[in-house]
């Protein structure tokens, strides 16, 4: 199976029956889990997914005249969020994840599911359209982005920062490149300073420095600090906050998601180009590091400058490059001292502080201390591979 993600274009009718679809899948996923909740509370029990829709088909619904509004979207995108937070349960069961939280509007992390309707008939799509069970024919903006010459299977359309997006299925494994490599490995250290430092001279600066990248930080501070304001005006004159929302706070709101969309878009469009300088090198390994990014987050100095690196994104897409081109990415050990380890004579300086840029041996040696972690990386032989 191989996954394809587009930009759409959809009419105001469109989006509107998306939303309801949305809406009522937001809703569906919160109600199995405050359901759940109840039954264990009382019974000691677990509801399963296909339990809880006959209890919804056959109680909940005749019982609640008011809920109708559940059987007027597609009943398929419905099933899948149950399925959705079945899943979180038994990945919480398993030791896998934390306990499912409800789903909130703002977060934005719900999608309607689609799949064709019966074995016999496929889902349409042309170089510029595809056809969407419940919404018909929506555009693409990236035309003749799917291939022709495959057959969708499922799919998902979602809505992030006023902007819509199509993920399909479609049959076929991902296409392995035939390559040959060369026999020498890279070691690549990623850091707050510069993104990448690569054993072979390669530096990447880190992108969020960049004149246009601070003018957007800039942008979305003032945007947060004017809808703050919206916020504490509407306290002191006493209204709600659970209630609905005025339209400028829906403007103001709207125009935050679209700043953190874009600054979200171009940090991964960075990470997308550094990872393919690497490949292109055609090493037959890389090796990075095993970063404990959670431990790291509780740097309350150094926390908000880790998560712009966004080195999870890094890690996952490098892997997906490397697997296409047959390139092993080894994963070295969380403790193996990388950038305390002297490349020349091999001694450890214990006493390494992280202000200390220049590593400084007794052996004479003196080197950059991010270039250095890279040289040992690509000779780690303690590590594990990722693919």
């Amino acid at each position: 199976m191989k996954a394809y993600k587009v930009e759409v274009k959809l009419s105001k009718e469109q989006q509107n029956k998306l939303r309801r679809t949305i809406g009522v899948c937001r809703f569906m996923y919160n109600l199995y889990i405050s359901h759940n909740k109840d039954i264990y509370e009382k019974e000691k029990r677990f509801v399963s997914a296909y339990e809880f829709s006959v209890w919804l088909n056959n109680d909940y619904i005749p019982n609640n005249p008011d809920k109708s509004w559940i059987k007027e979207v597609s009943s398929k995108a419905v099933k899948q969020s149950i399925t959705n937070a079945e899943k979180a349960f038994k990945q919480f069961f398993k030791g896998m994840g934390g306990f499912p939280n409800f789903k909130k509007r703002r977060n934005q992390d719900v999608k309607m599911y689609f799949v064709k309707n019966d074995a016999k008939t496929i889902i349409k799509f042309e170089r510029h359209k595809i056809k969407i069970p419940t919404l018909g024919y929506v555009r693409l903006k990236e035309y003749g982005y799917i291939p022709n010459d495959k057959i969708i299977k499922s799919g998902t359309i979602s809505e992030k920062a006023g902007r819509f997006y199509v993920t399909v299925i479609t049959n076929g494994e991902p296409s392995k490149e035939n390559v040959t490599l060369n026999d020498t490995g890279l070691g690549v250290d990623l850091g707050i300073k510069t993104l990448a430092v690569v054993n072979d001279g390669q530096v990447f600066g880190n992108k969020n420095k960049t004149k246009k990248m601070k003018k957007l930080e800039k942008k979305l501070k003032r945007e947060q600090r004017s809808l703050s304001r919206k916020y504490e005006n509407k306290k002191k004159r006493g209204d709600k906050l659970p209630t609905k929302k005025s339209a400028n706070i829906e403007k103001n709101v709207l125009r935050v998601q679209k700043l953190n969309h874009e600054l979200s878009r171009k940090r991964q469009e960075y990470i997308r180009y550094v990872v393919s300088i690497l490949v292109k090198t055609k090493p037959k390994y890389i090796t990075i590091e095993d970063l404990n990014i959670s431990g790291m987050l509780k740097n309350k100095h150094l926390s908000k400058a880790i998560m712009e690196q966004n080195f999870y994104y890094f890690k996952t897409w490098l892997i997906y490059k490397c697997t296409q081109m047959g390139i092993e990415v080894r994963i070295a050990d969380r403790f193996y001292p990388s950038s305390k380890l002297c490349s020349v004579c091999g001694k450890i300086k214990p006493d390494l502080k992280l202000k200390d840029r220049t590593y400084n041996c007794a052996c004479g040696n003196r080197i950059d201390r991010d270039y250095q972690a890279s040289i040992n990386l690509e000779r780690c032989k303690t590590y594990k591979v990722a693919c």
